[in-house]
This record gives C-alpha cells, structure tokens and sequence, in this order.
C-alpha cells in the first residue's frame, strides 16, 4: 500500500487573465496593506507604461519602487531591496517581473523577519530549515513562467563563493499570484519560452520521481500538456493571449508536485550550478539539461518517462526525443556549448551539484560525481 504526505502552501489566491494594475489593488483591498514595496523588473519600469499604471492604480499605499534585482537573486541586491523596505516602513511586497524578482522578495521577507542587514548576516539563514517567520508577505505578478510564485524556497546566488543557497520558510509563499498574459507580451521571447520549458522541466521531473504520488501526478501531467500545446502556439503568435495564459496556469499546475513534496531530479539540480557559476538564464538550464538526465535516468523509470511522452501527445515514443523536439522548435539552445560551458568546467559542475538539494534524489541513484559527468557528456 502506497503511503505519503501531501504539503499544501500558504498560497491564498490565484487570479488570472485580469490586468495586472486592478488585480493588484484589489489584492491591497482585501489585505489592507497601506505602504506595499514594489519590486520591479527595471526594463518594464523604464521602456513600458506597466508599473506606472500599477503605481496609479494602488495611488498612495505605493511606498516606492524597488527596480534592482539582477538574475539569480545576488545577495547584495537582495539586501539593498530588504534595507529599502525597512526605510519605507513596507507592509507589503509586490513583485511584478521575473523569477530573479519573485525570489528575491522571499529572501528579503526572511531578512526583514531575522534583523539582517548585511550580506554577510545572510549566513544565518541560508541554508537553514526554520528562520523566523515573515511578517511582511508578499503578492506576485509573474512576467516570465518558471513558476517561482508557488514555492515556499527561493534560490538565492552567493556572490562570494558562486553557489546559489536557498532560503525557505512555508510563509515566503506569496499571499495570491496574478497571472496577467497582456503582460507577459513584454517579456523577451526567448525568456518567455525557455522559462516554459522551466515550467515543463518542473512537470517532468516530478512525474518521474521516485517519490511521485497521485495528487502532484494529476496537476503535473494537466501542466505538461497544457504547455507542451501552448508553447509552440506562443512562438507562431507572440500576441496569442489565450495560449499565453494556458502557459501560466500550466505553469501553475506544473508546480503543484513540487509545493506538495515532491522532489525534482538532476536537471534541476545541475541547473543551480549553471545558473550560479556560469550565469545561464534558469530557462536555458532546462532546455540543455532535461532531455539528457531523461535518457540517463530511463533505466529505472521507463514507466513514468511513457506518461511523459503521452502527455505531451506523442504516446510510446521516447519522452528524451519528444522533449528534445519541443526544445528545437522553440528555438532554444540544445547542449551546454551552446550555454558556454564546455567539458574543461564538468568535474566542477559534478562536484558542486552533489551538495545541490535535488541531485541525491534523483530517481536513479547518483553515488559520486562520476555520475554526474556522465550526464553532462549526454548534453555536451
């Protein structure tokens, strides 16, 4: 008899295919929030009329804007967003942007609710099970799809030693996520869809864990299906709404595994690495690594990889081939030379994700580096 538990969030609400502006003062409404920082993607402050329109829209309760936050959550700009949230008095985080945004408002509620103010008072909480509870929460409008919005971690980079750290409590969850497609139409097109395959690597792993059970198998499968359907039609129309939106709630879906307890595998796992010591985008991370990890781990689930290629809409054939197709015709990169990372940085890369949270529970069991190199030969 199969036995599990099953985690659900602190997540309140999911709005979607609403403007951003009106959802999130609505949002303000029912918290009753009076000083919300906004934490920003800069190009959307400075090159669109977005945050205008959101600062217009919650008018005085706006205690500034924070527009700072570089990819992978460096440690500095998450301070220096924590030191202006003290200043401002914030009541509220709102993130309107990307994963780098998303997680970066996370870490800063642990830093407000734990006193630190200094990057090297990170060290306290990095890595740590159970800091202090946030008392200033946060609600997002996600601009990319890697789904960040509906986890309790987030994925912060130490700039001083280059290894992403997480920092988690079951509160960093955002109070309500806004899933607005009119405003995604902003973001990059080669950023949209990489972090859709994010989203998809999510569902993947999930369904081949060896941990998997029927409740994150329901939202996972729905998730890959709605994207692996939505993608494509975003890449032959940029301004498809409706496939837009089935990209955010399939990203949406495609966390539900993850934020209930099942853990993801080795491409998530290398993927910290590349992000952290190489500076690939989280997006390209997937599109390089998952393909390679399926065909490395399909000895021992062969079954579950079958569900992944169904999904997708191409039952008995092989869920490596299927993903790796997807991957092509979105136009993304495809092995780690076109990231940049070649063979003289591997035993690296496998000696650092071994401490990664997601390498050791990888369905087929990963001993050593050794095995780890293997897999980045397979995505070379």
């Amino acid at each position: 008899m199969q036995t599990g538990r099953v985690v659900f969030g602190a997540m309140e609400e999911v709005v979607y295919g609403q403007p951003a502006a009106a959802a999130i003062a609505a949002q303000i409404d029912r918290i009753g929030a009076q000083r919300a920082l906004l934490m920003v993607s800069g190009t959307l402050n400075r090159t669109t009329d977005e945050i205008a329109k959101i600062r217009d829209a919650i008018g005085p309760r706006c205690a500034g804007v924070f527009d700072a936050m570089p990819a992978h959550s460096p440690r500095s700009a998450v301070i220096a967003a924590a030191n202006q949230a003290r200043a401002v008095g914030a009541d509220l985080l709102v993130t309107v942007g990307g994963g780098s945004i998303t997680d970066g408002a996370k870490a800063v509620q642990i830093c407000l609710a734990n006193d630190i103010g200094t990057v090297a008072e990170m060290d306290r909480v990095a890595n740590r099970p159970s800091p202090v509870a946030p008392i200033v929460r946060q609600i997002s409008v996600p601009t990319t799809i890697s789904g960040g919005e509906f986890s309790a971690m987030a994925g912060v980079t130490n700039e001083a030693t280059r290894v992403k750290e997480k920092f988690a409590h079951p509160l960093v969850m955002p109070r309500a996520a806004i899933l607005d497609p009119a405003i995604t139409v902003h973001t990059p097109e080669w950023l949209f869809l990489s972090t859709g395959i994010r989203a998809v690597d999510h569902c993947v792993e999930a369904i081949c864990s060896g941990e998997a059970h029927p409740y994150g198998d329901a939202q996972a499968l729905h998730g890959l299906a709605m994207l692996a359907s939505a993608l494509p039609r975003v890449k032959a129309d940029a301004t498809d709404l409706d496939a837009r939106l089935d990209c955010q709630i399939g990203t949406w879906l495609s966390m539900g595994a993850l934020s209930s307890g099942v853990p993801m595998g080795a491409s998530h796992g290398i993927g910290y690495v590349l992000g952290a010591v190489f500076d690939v985008p989280h997006g390209h991370t997937s599109c390089v690594m998952l393909p390679a990890v399926m065909r490395w781990n399909k000895s021992v689930n062969r079954e579950r990889q079958a569900l992944v290629a169904a999904a997708m809409g191409h039952p008995g054939k092989d869920a490596g081939d299927v993903l790796d197709a997807l991957i092509r015709v979105l136009g993304m990169p495809r092995s780690l030379r076109e990231v940049n990372v070649g063979p003289e940085h591997f035993e690296r890369i496998a000696d650092q994700a071994m401490g990664t949270p997601w390498v050791p529970r990888n369905p087929r069991k990963i001993d050593g580096p050794a095995q780890v190199r293997e897999i980045l030969e397979l995505a070379a």
